[in-house]
């Protein structure tokens, strides 16, 4: 009999205290367990779907999935240049921004360095920290949002890496333009500040964000949008990272080489072109925004003003029981206690019809004390 030994004698020393990130239940699992149809409020897509011109990019482009994509990303990355007049040196594809989160994480960190972000947001951010080994610091949330101020504090000659989401994820908060101005300014240009934009389309504030002038100053910032918001492509995996071209040069060095896949870059391209779509998806959301938010008042449910497609709920009860009662009404949410909210669901802003039977599922739960609503 050969020798026994278990796995975990090859793991290295940080990787058994990381936690997974839990992603959201899927629409077909739900629909199997309760065989009915159920809808989806939990992971911040696009209800209106996908760009048109995106679909048909990718029926032109189905027979070719047996090559291998551009590993460079030219056409698509050229585009993104010319769109936001910087040159395609300063460009970077990612299998969505999670996979630019993680990429520079191990570019720049290992044991011994420290990584800054703040509680309360996006997962991926403590969880790239984590995986290389590095020192997570995290700060606490100010009026639910970052504290920008606490995380320049917490500095030190060890840091490398903060990770900001700007609007934040879950809360749907943000910083302006004059607060971020701030905040660049007290940290050390050896520390690289990653900008998450995921959201940037939805936010309807003209003090919202510069952050493309900072990469055009050649400042130590990396810029990360997505196409898995507005442009509806989240199940083809596909974003983008902007920043000064030493910068992107070293994260090529990590990069692997076929990480944007030929579907996902022929999509992405033809997504970008398609401003009606995202005029249409920005529109929807922020009708769809006022109509749930202004019921979410009439229930007495309290609410986290939100610049994102998205809103954070308050049911003043335990979320996991509350997501599981509307689990069982057909309608998947996401619950906060995971991120240090107890009682808050993140509920993605949807389409009328999918809007209104969650609020009429919410009503029917919030009647039912939560002592018995196991």
């Amino acid at each position: 009999m050969p020798e026994r030994f278990s796995i975990n004698e090859l793991l290295l020393p940080w990787v058994g205290r990381i936690r997974p990130y839990p992603p959201g239940k899927p629409i077909e699992e739900v629909e199997r367990e309760l065989g009915r149809t159920a809808i989806k409020l939990a992971s911040n897509e696009n209800p209106l779907g996908p760009s048109p011109k995106a679909l048909a990019a990718l029926h032109q482009h189905l027979s070719k999935i047996h090559l291998y994509p551009d590993g460079n990303g030219y056409y698509l990355r050229r585009r993104l240049a010319e769109i936001h007049q910087l040159e395609m040196a300063q460009i970077i594809l990612g299998a969505g921004s999670t996979d630019l989160i993680e990429l520079v994480a191990r570019t720049f960190l290992t044991a011994g360095d420290e990584g800054i972000t703040s509680e309360s947001s996006f997962y991926i951010y403590r969880l790239a920290i984590d995986e290389v080994g590095a020192n997570l610091v995290q700060t606490p949330l100010r009026d639910e949002t970052f504290d920008l101020a606490a995380l320049a504090h917490a500095i030190t000659p060890r840091t490398k890496v903060i990770y900001i989401g700007n609007p934040n994820n879950p809360t749907g908060t943000l910083a302006t333009a004059e607060e971020m101005d701030r905040f660049l300014s007290a940290v050390p240009p050896r520390v690289l500040v990653v900008l998450d934009e995921a959201y940037y389309d939805y936010v309807p504030r003209p003090d919202y964000s510069r952050s493309l002038e900072y990469v055009r100053q050649g400042r130590n910032v990396l810029v990360l949008r997505t196409f898995s918001k507005v442009h509806g492509l989240a199940g083809l995996r596909i974003g983008y990272g902007l920043g000064h071209p030493e910068l992107m040069g070293a994260l090529n060095r990590m990069r692997s080489p076929f990480n944007a896949s030929r579907l996902a870059q022929a999509a992405a391209l033809a997504a970008l072109d398609d401003r009606e779509h995202v005029a249409r998806s920005v529109e929807s959301n922020r009708q769809e925004m006022k109509f749930v938010t202004q019921e979410l008042a009439l229930l007495g449910v309290r609410y986290t003003p939100s610049a994102a497609n998205f809103v954070l709920i308050d049911t003043g009860r335990d979320c996991e029981e509350d997501f599981v009662r509307l689990l069982r009404e057909g309608i998947i949410v996401r619950p906060m206690k995971l991120y240090g909210f107890p009682t808050r669901l993140r509920v993605t802003i949807g389409v009328r019809p999918d809007n209104a039977r969650f609020l009429e599922a919410l009503k029917r739960i919030m009647a039912v004390p939560a002592a018995t609503s196991r």
